[in-house]
């Protein structure tokens, strides 16, 4: 006999980089776009925030834990089509780590914040700033680097907001609460193994490079 029915029971899918990343990408974008006119400085610092946490995404997306690895999660076209069919219908399967719609949400959310960030330094380079200051692409004409940047900052808050709606969508149809999933790190247990821990990623990866 169970002492914890299984529906009940919970295993660590987050580790504790991937919650950290995920809270301070929101912080630092929202941060970023409110201070857009008023606060230039803070608005600079907030967007090399978001381009140091986009770059540690992607080498943790390599090395990192089970499901926050790149290949555990993303999908090609065919797959995300058939998720997006099933969903519409309300049949769409449960998974424990991301889901193929999270997944794509998640890869065009870096694409767009990275090339925000990469337009917004390519504006201030024109003014002799920033890690871009003296390359080619401080010679890029402002006034339509500006356009630029705000559009893409723009479609990325869109993006943002679907995010958001696909999340609630998603813990409505499996009725798991997915915000509390990303504080805790815990999702209910499915059938598949819980995610490695964070120490052990790091020491095989230590261990590998050692070898």
């Amino acid at each position: 006999m169970q002492s914890v029915p299984e529906r009940q029971r919970s295993v660590l899918v987050w580790d504790f980089l991937v919650r950290i990343f995920h809270w301070s990408l929101a912080g630092f974008f929202l941060l970023a776009y409110v201070t857009e006119d008023e606060m230039l400085t803070v608005h600079v610092y907030a967007g090399y925030a978001v381009t140091g946490l986009i770059v540690f995404r992607v080498i943790w997306g390599i090395i990192g834990t089970r499901h926050a690895r790149f290949s555990d999660f993303v999908t090609g076209p065919a797959e995300l089509t058939r998720y997006l069919g099933q969903l519409v219908t309300g049949r769409a399967p449960r998974y424990l780590g991301h889901n193929p719609a999270g997944a794509a949400m998640i890869i065009a959310l870096m694409i767009g914040l990275a090339l925000t960030a990469f337009s917004g330094m390519s504006m201030i380079a024109g003014e002799g700033s920033g890690p871009l200051a003296g390359t080619v692409f401080a010679n890029l004409p402002g006034e339509a680097l500006e356009d630029v940047h705000e559009f893409l900052a723009n479609l990325t808050l869109f993006l943002v907001v679907s995010h958001v709606v696909g999340v609630l969508v998603s813990s409505i149809l499996h009725r798991e609460n997915l915000v509390k999933a990303m504080l805790t790190g815990r999702k209910r247990a499915g059938e598949e193994p819980p995610v490695d821990s964070v120490p052990s990623i790091l020491e095989s990866n230590i261990r590998g490079k050692a070898i």
